[in-house]
């Protein structure tokens, strides 16, 4: 076993994990671990992103929604905005029976038998090996653990060594859901399925299967009921695997078959093969933002977060920001998972499972933020789970645009689940978002515009853009007083607006988050039918539509206003700004050829900061730094990469939303904060639009030098950046095929072209 190293990838602490918000991730894409290391136990919680409760379903529709479309709308055109909320709470609202959430697992604990503590307790997560570390001293003897969850052999491994011998006791706690415990020899096998009350029946749920198996360097293993004890060994390795019946699989056989595998092998080559297998992604990138000074770099990362909110500079803590953004993308996503990350990405607290909101697929944000950082950090296979679900969507969004709709076309809305669910969220507010189907189904044109795959383009994104675009086409009505074609009934994600009559109303027609991803999928739609030369007439029916959208309109205040008219805000401090995805991460506003509108979209962010009461969470911070990177202001986005790492970030710097907000009663971990904290770094170095790259558009004076290899343009762009004195040194392009590309430097613009395999060097 390897000693623990120091350096910039190491996440380092002196004492041991005793919240959830101590303990260390580790996964391999669909099995999840939080680790906790303490002086006389060893405790992973364990996750799977197939562990889902409900089941799919084919009535989660409003049977009374599409005969009712037209009064509502009617009643919005005219201005009744009380009674047409009314009526689209009565008749709109999904109904699902059985949506589901993904679970949490139980938790594996391993306790050393009774000994003096002697010190020395220390512990570390490597997020450039993927693994976790931990060393502590008792009667003598020295423990010292790793911990894995390997990807290439599908189990979680753990290993303990010690210079002397030790006992131990392995059991597995009870789990949020009945499981069946029973021993088999040197293995404990759980055997259940997941069920819960809250978001489903109770009734139906995945079917699932734990094996933990011991392998003891000498010593006896023994079972005492549903306990395993370990006597008198040196060296133990514990090997868990998860197996479900997620699409037909049994879930026995997959557990088992995993751990026949994974014991068949020497720890070493275990190691050896994880390491090779994560750092294949892991080192395609690297960052340097500058050097903290010491003492604070040598500091365990909990003291230094908490320096660093009080005001302290630590640009290697805002690296190691970026990079464990990648690390957990990594973790929680391959190209092979059977499912994408959820709203806790793979590590389940159970605090959003027994939320009001789920541990689900939010559409109106958090999944979309959830792979912000893919692409531009060259991580873009791991959206293949992604992209899947979204397919599925197209399919089953297809039902729910005829029936609730009587559209061609698919649609979803603000929330899916594993099986694919399209129809509207249950409750005010939230549920009624229209674009949640178009805005996730971006995410096919990420891929392809990063990579120009034709074939990708041709079998996978065109078919989701086409649907997304038949059914606006279709859904689409003429505003009476403007002509303009409109969507609607609609929310604009999650906001709320005043009535005349001074009532909070959440339904409208053309809320300007719909015009943005309206506008975004009938272009890309017609962009991909022009590439491919296929569907004439639907390109021209695409081209009238979008010279009759509403243009963006500024309210009173000076603000991008979010709806079709300039309403007051009935909640002023409200997290989301969903009509600034105009700005990030479209650029259907850009700061240089819309100052105005830059300008009143930036008035939007200022008036919700000054509120009272502003909703301040994980994933809005990560929205400003990219929202700011889009502004060209650094020092703004510096700003809140600051405040993400520091009111927005734990010890173990997983983000969370925050207690208070969205119903939730305390703290609760959300994925989206740590990737999309990274994406909007990424955008602060570089930013692309598949004619253009330029480079170091946000940069704040405080990264004086530094140097980034291996980000991602668009086009099939490579791109390597080195700066001193706050200015371009040297930069790199590299072409995976033939492209001519404009690159900006501040005001300065060139032409570069490259061809497959070149490296062009540009400096100032």
């Amino acid at each position: 076993m390897q000693t623990m190293r120091t350096e910039s990838d190491m996440l380092r602490y002196d004492s041991p994990a005793e919240r959830w918000f101590d303990a260390l991730p580790i996964g391999n894409g669909r099995l999840g671990g939080m680790v906790f290391h303490s002086r006389a136990e060893n405790r992973i919680q364990l996750s799977e992103s197939t562990a889902w409760s409900g089941a799919p379903a084919e009535t989660d529709v409003n049977p009374g929604a599409r005969a009712h479309l037209d009064r509502i709308r009617d009643l919005l055109f005219r201005g009744e905005h009380d009674e047409a909320n009314r009526l689209a709470g009565e008749h709109l609202l999904g109904r699902p029976t059985s949506f589901g959430t993904n679970l949490p697992l139980p938790d594996l604990r391993l306790r050393f038998a009774a000994g003096a503590d002697e010190g020395g307790f220390r512990r570390a997560l490597d997020i450039g090996d993927a693994i976790a570390h931990s060393a502590a001293r008792r009667s003598g003897v020295e423990l010292r653990s790793e911990t894995f969850a390997s990807h290439p052999d599908r189990v979680i491994v753990h290993r303990v060594e010690a210079d002397g011998v030790f006992s131990a006791r392995l059991s597995v706690s009870d789990a949020v859901f009945p499981l069946q415990t029973r021993v088999e020899g040197d293995s404990l096998v759980l055997t259940g399925r997941a069920v819960e009350t809250l978001h489903s029946d109770g009734v139906d749920g995945v079917p699932l299967s734990i094996r933990v198996r011991v392998l003891s360097d000498g010593g006896v293993i023994a079972a005492e009921g549903q306990t395993l004890v370990v006597d008198g060994t040196r060296a133990l390795t514990v090997l868990v695997a998860v197996g479900t019946g997620w699409e037909g699989a049994d879930a026995d056989v997959s557990a088992a078959q995993s751990i026949e595998h994974a014991a068949g092998r020497e720890y070493s080559e275990l190691r050896a093969r994880h390491v090779a297998d994560h750092r294949e992604l892991y080192d395609r990138v690297s960052i340097d933002l500058g050097a903290t000074s010491e003492p604070v770099r040598s500091a365990p990362i909990d003291e230094r977060r908490q320096r660093y909110a009080a005001g302290g500079q630590d640009p290697e803590l805002e690296a190691l920001y970026f990079r464990y953004g990648r690390y957990l993308t990594i973790a929680g996503s391959r190209h092979d998972s059977p499912l994408p990350l959820a709203l806790q990405g793979l590590w389940n607290d159970g605090l959003a499972s027994s939320a009001p909101w789920t541990n689900d697929f939010h559409l109106d944000m958090n999944t979309q933020q959830n792979y912000w950082a893919a692409e531009v950090t060259d991580l873009g296979e791991t959206q293949e789970p992604l992209l899947r679900l979204v397919e599925k969507l197209s399919r089953t969004g297809r039902v729910t645009a005829r029936d609730m709709y009587g559209a061609d076309g698919w649609v979803a809305h603000t929330v899916s689940n594993a099986w694919g669910y399209s129809a509207p969220g249950w409750g005010m507010g939230w549920g009624l978002c229209l674009i949640g189907g178009a805005w996730i189904a971006l995410q096919h044109w990420e891929r392809w515009d990063y990579g120009r795959d034709l074939d990708f383009l041709r079998d996978r994104a065109y078919p989701v853009l086409k649907g997304a675009a038949q059914f606006f086409l279709d859904h689409m009505v003429e505003d009476p007083r403007s002509g303009w074609l409109v969507t609607g009934p609609s929310d604009s994600p999650e906001n709320w607006y005043l009535s005349d009559s001074g009532q909070q109303c959440s339904v409208s027609m053309g809320p300007t988050a719909d015009r943005v991803f309206v506008e975004a999928t009938l272009r890309m739609a017609a962009e991909a039918a022009e590439i491919l030369v296929v569907d004439r007439d639907l390109v021209e029916r695409i081209r009238v539509a979008r010279d009759r959208l509403a243009p963006f309109q500024i309210g009173r205040h000076g603000q991008l206003q979010e709806w079709l008219e300039d309403f007051d805000e009935a909640v002023p401090s409200h997290r989301h700004t969903s009509h600034l995805m105009a700005l990030f991460p479209e650029r259907q506003i850009d700061s240089r050829r819309d100052p105005e509108l830059a300008r009143a979209a930036e008035v939007v962010i200022e008036r919700r900061e000054a509120a009272p009461g502003w909703e301040q969470t994980e994933w809005v911070e990560a929205n400003l730094i990219a929202y700011y990177a889009r502004l060209l202001k650094g020092e703004q986005a510096l700003a809140h990469v600051r405040s993400l790492i520091a009111d927005a970030s734990e010890a173990n710097l997983m983000s969370y939303s925050r207690g208070g907000v969205a119903g939730a009663a305390q703290n609760i971990y959300s994925f989206d904060g740590n990737a999309g904290g990274t994406a909007g770094i990424a955008e602060m170095l570089v930013q692309s639009d598949g004619e253009e790259i330029e480079l170091l558009p946000a940069l704040p004076a405080a990264w004086t030098r530094g140097a980034v290899r291996g980000l991602r343009a668009r086009n099939g762009i490579h791109v390597d950046i080195e700066w001193d004195g706050g200015r371009l040194a040297r930069g790199v392009l590299r072409a995976e095929h033939d492209v001519s590309v404009r690159v900006r430097r501040g005001d300065a613009l060139s032409r570069v072209d490259l061809a497959a395999g070149e490296e062009v060097v540009i400096s100032d």
